[in-house]
C-alpha cells in the first residue's frame, strides 16, 4: 500500500504514519513542516493546504492508494474540498476522520451512525455557522464545519471512495489536548483528588493508536461509509478511569467523589475544569458498534493510561497547543469544593 497522510507530524497524523510504517507501507505525508516531524521513513512534502498551488504540487507526488485526513479539523470545508478535488485524481480513496460533533444531537442525545448530522454545506468558508456573542443556545459552529467537511470530501471523491471516521475523545501518547495529561499529573501530587459525578460513570474514550490502525483498515479496503469510533459502551468508567490513574503513577492520594449537582453549582466548567467530565445524556452514549463489527478493536483505557504515562515521564512533550491551556481546575477552587465535601 501506498498511502498520502495529511498532517503526519501531530498527535493521531503521527500515529497513523507510523502504523503504516509499521506494517510495511508506502508512507507520504503533507503538512507546513511548522510543528512536529513525521515519522522516519515517512516521505514529508511541505505546503499549504489552503493554497492551490501547493495542492498541484501535492498531487504530482502521486498516485496513492489511499488518502488519510487528519489534519482538517481547523480548515474550513470548501478548503477541504479543494484539497480533496486536487488528490482525487491521484487516489483511490479517502479516509476523512470527523468527529461525533458533526451530529446534530451531540451531545444531548444518544447517537449511532444514522443520527442527524448538522447543516454545514461543502463549499462553506470559515465563517459559517458562527454565532453572534449574545448567543445564548448549543455552540454548533465546530460541528457545522466538520459536517461540512465531510460533505467536501464525498463531493470530491463519491460515496463509493469515502470513509468517514467519528471519534469521539481521543487519547494516548502524544496528546496535545492535556485531557489525560492533566489527570496524570493531578494523580502524581497526591492528597485528596476531587472525581466528578460517580465512579460508576460511563465514559467511552479511544487509544489514539487503535483509531490510527483502524483508519489503515478502512484505507485497505474498498467502499465507503460511515463509523463511530469510540470505545464500547458501559466497558470503561470515569472511577476506573482515575484509579488507573493512580496507580499508573504510583500516587498515595486518593479520590473524593462530588456529585454533578455540586459541581454544577460550584461553577465548574464541564469536560475542561475537570476533563472528562460531562453530565448531558448523549455524551459517552455513542454506539460504535458497527466499527468493531468492522475491525475496530480498543485497547483497556488502563492500558493508554500507563503507556501515556510513561511517554511523559520518558519526557514526551505534545505539539504546541491552546487547548492545552483550557484543561484543568485550579488548586484554590478544588480545595474549596473538597472543603465543602468533608464539612
Amino acid at each position: 500500500m501506498k498511502i498520502l497522510v495529511l498532517g503526519g507530524t501531530w498527535f493521531l497524523g503521527r500515529a497513523v504514519a507510523q502504523a503504516a510504517l509499521d506494517r510495511g507501507w508506502k508512507v507520504s505525508a503533507f503538512n507546513r513542516g511548522r510543528s512536529g516531524v513525521a515519522p522516519e521513513g515517512t516521505q514529508e512534502i511541505h505546503g499549504d493546504r489552503t493554497v492551490r498551488e501547493d495542492l498541484a504540487k501535492l498531487a504530482a507526488h502521486g498516485p496513492w492508494d489511499a488518502v488519510i485526513d487528519t489534519s482538517a479539523s481547523e480548515l474550513a470545508p470548501r478548503d477541504v474540498l479543494a484539497g480533496a478535488k486536487a488528490v482525487e485524481p491521484v487516489a483511490g480513496k479517502y479516509v476523512y476522520v470527523s468527529t461525533v460533533n458533526a451530529y446534530r444531537g451531540w451531545p444531548n442525545e444518544p447517537l449511532t451512525e444514522t443520527s442527524e448530522l448538522l447543516d454545514g454545506p461543502a463549499e462553506a468558508d470559515v465563517n459559517y455557522g458562527r454565532l453572534p456573542a449574545d448567543w445564548n443556545g448549543p455552540d454548533w459552529y465546530y460541528g457545522r464545519q466538520k459536517a461540512g467537511a465531510e460533505r467536501a470530501s464525498l463531493a470530491a471523491f463519491g460515496a463509493a471512495r469515502v470513509t468517514v471516521l467519528r471519534p469521539g475523545v481521543i487519547l494516548g501518547p502524544g496528546e496535545y489536548v492535556g485531557r489525560l495529561p492533566w489527570w496524570l499529573r493531578r494523580a502524581e501530587l497526591g492528597g485528596a483528588i476531587l472525581a466528578p459525578g460517580h465512579p460508576a460513570k460511563s465514559i467511552q474514550p479511544v487509544d489514539v493508536r487503535d483509531v490510527a490502525e483502524f483508519a489503515l483498515d478502512q484505507a485497505a479496503v474498498g467502499g465507503g461509509g460511515a463509523y463511530n469510533v469510540t470505545a464500547p459502551i458501559g466497558r470503561e468508567t470515569m472511577g476506573g478511569f482515575l484509579n488507573a490513574c493512580l496507580e499508573a503513577t504510583g500516587s498515595s492520594g486518593h479520590l473524593v467523589w462530588a456529585p454533578d449537582d455540586l459541581l454544577l453549582e460550584q461553577g465548574v466548567q464541564q469536560w475542561t475544569e475537570l476533563p472528562l467530565w460531562r453530565t448531558h445524556l448523549g455524551a459517552w452514549n455513542v454506539d460504535s458498534t458497527q466499527a468493531q463489527q468492522a475491525g475496530l478493536r480498543c485497547r483497556p483505557l488502563a492500558e493508554t493510561v500507563v503507556d501515556t504515562w510513561e511517554w511523559l515521564r520518558g519526557g514526551g512533550t505534545p505539539v504546541e497547543h491552546p487547548r492545552w491551556a483550557e484543561h484543568g481546575i485550579s488548586t484554590a477552587k478544588e480545595a474549596e469544593i473538597l472543603a465543602k465535601l468533608v464539612a
